[in-house]
């Protein structure tokens, strides 16, 4: 599903405009990443969880030039997902 698709699907099931969808489907996406920039977490019950997740800096390979190479820590987003959703995909 793209983003378009998505912004189909929120128009017909919510009754809105394809305008005033693609306005929602922004504003969620715009304050879920406001967040986890700041390094908070949003959770949306039944769906899942969307966090920062710290990695640590390791030593691995250059595919191109097959040497060795410190690649360093790094904030990642990170998803788990509900019950809900878990059910659902079964």
């Amino acid at each position: 599903m793209t983003k378009k698709d998505l912004v189909n699907h929120v128009a017909g099931r919510a009754d809105l405009t394809k305008k005033d969808s693609a306005k929602a489907v922004d504003a969620i996406l715009e304050g879920i990443s406001k967040t986890l920039k700041k390094g908070g977490k949003v959770s949306l019950v039944g769906f899942g969880t969307f966090s920062v997740k710290q990695r640590a800096a390791r030593v691995g390979v250059d595919p191109q030039t097959k040497q060795k190479r410190r690649y360093p820590a790094k904030k990642v987003p990170h998803f788990k997902a509900g019950k809900n959703l878990k059910e659902a995909v079964r």
